[in-house]
């Protein structure tokens, strides 16, 4: 008997028996299934963790102002009067690799409205190089410059949902608008970006369609701020490419702690550091779930071999018969081989289909983001045949060793 015939009285007797060949398939269907499922709910969670993490800058430091209760501020301003523009001084100045180093104030907005609309947001002041630190693309017009910054220029970057509130659809460069009590002038308009109001390992990562953007010098000195506040609220640090981010901000917490004498009035955060203990998060999750989905294609595997050797029972005097006009035990083991072979590569098949569906239902009704990766369908399906074929040698094994002449006495 040549492989073809074997295919051809495997896809026979499959058919012959076709709810036992489904139910031994369904065991297969869903292991392959979960196990892409799962990994692209993985891979799309690491992905949109990954762009949050990398809004950051993973060539920046952030130094933040450390959120205390009344009574421990109180205690801390006698001895430190938090981030200010020293700080940014001895930054640039005593650490290697620094290149850039700029403040960020956050404007308690209390009222943001124009002639025809209002809109609540988040005000910020930043540093004329801040595109250059951070991903920020314009829709619209500029982003304010060093003079802007120098003369305290009453002047504005606002996102696409303020844009909207605020002005509508109409022309919204040079339109005029209100924080707090101060006029300001639009100069530009924020690209969308993803990823509003999500927190990573603790770090609020907004999304800057809700953002206005204005020269710090103005945010500093036009309003109105909490005297036991800081003067900045953060300090990004922009280092070089040969610098060690790890190093450099270790260099940078021995330096303020020193200014701020002894005081735990900051901290740092290190982008490249989250980004690593991301990846190390999301490569151990991996690792659990396709562990998870791996029991299921074992249990496939099993259903696979039960479902074989009732199978070889059955045919206790086919085999009889086949052996005694001639079938050879190499022919009687390669068809059992290939009927256990081909309910595992028909399951895993479906299981591949609708892995790749609950991924794309997941995506799109939970908001969830799913990645689908070759390499999740290779290794689930591989993983599928492989233990249908280690399912199928056993009973095939046994299958072969059947003596004809009991074979052909059995009822």
């Amino acid at each position: 008997m040549n492989a073809g015939e074997a295919l051809h009285l495997a896809r026979r007797n499959l058919k012959a028996h076709r709810l036992r060949s489904v139910l031994s398939m369904l065991g297969m269907v869903f292991g392959v299934a979960a196990v892409i499922g799962m990994l692209a709910i993985g891979a799309g969670a690491e992905r949109e963790a990954l762009a949050m993490i990398e809004r950051l800058g993973v060539r920046n430091v952030l130094v933040r102002d450390k959120e205390l209760k009344a009574d421990e501020l109180r205690e801390v301003r006698k001895k430190s009067p938090g981030l200010a523009e020293r700080d940014v001084a001895a930054i640039g100045e005593g650490v290697k690799g620094a290149e850039t180093v700029v403040p960020r104030i956050s404007v308690d907005a209390t009222k943001v409205h124009s002639r025809g609309g209002k809109t609540q947001a988040r005000v910020q002041g930043v540093s004329w190089r801040y595109p250059q630190l951070f991903s920020v693309q314009l829709a619209e017009g500029r982003f304010f410059d060093a003079l802007d910054e120098r003369t305290h220029a009453q002047v504005a970057v606002i996102g696409s949902r303020v844009r909207r509130e605020l002005f509508g659809y109409g022309l919204a460069i040079g339109g005029d608008f209100k924080v707090n009590d101060v006029w300001l002038e639009v100069v530009g308009v924020l690209a969308d970006t993803e990823g509003g109001g999500s927190t990573v390992d603790g770090l609020q990562i907004g999304s800057s369609t809700h953002e206005i953007y204005l020269p710090v010098t103005t945010a500093l000195r036009k309003f109105d701020r909490d005297p036991m506040k800081a003067a900045y609220d953060e300090i990004v640090v922009r280092l070089s490419a040969a610098a060690s981010p790890q190093a450099s901000a270790e260099a940078v917490r021995g330096l303020l702690e020193r200014l701020h004498g002894g005081a735990e009035d900051f901290e740092i955060v290190v982008p490249e550091a989250l980004v690593e203990q991301s990846r190390r998060t999301q490569r151990l999750f991996t690792i659990v779930m396709g562990c998870i989905a791996g029991i299921s294609l074992l249990v496939g595997g099993i259903g696979i071999m039960n479902i074989m050797l009732a199978s070889v029972l059955e045919r206790t005097r086919e085999i009889g018969l086949r052996r005694a006009v001639g079938a050879t035990r190499s022919a009687i083991r390669t068809q059992f081989v290939i009927e256990a072979s081909a309910i595992s590569l028909l399951g895993g098949g479906a299981g591949v289909v609708m892995g790749v569906l609950i991924a794309v239902v997941i995506g799109a009704s939970a908001g969830w983001p799913t990645v689908v990766t070759f390499w999740s369908i290779a290794l689930s399906f591989g993983v599928s045949i492989a233990v249908g074929l280690a399912s199928g040698i056993y009973p095939a094994t046994r299958a072969a060793a059947v003596n004809p002449i009991e074979a052909l006495r059995y009822e």
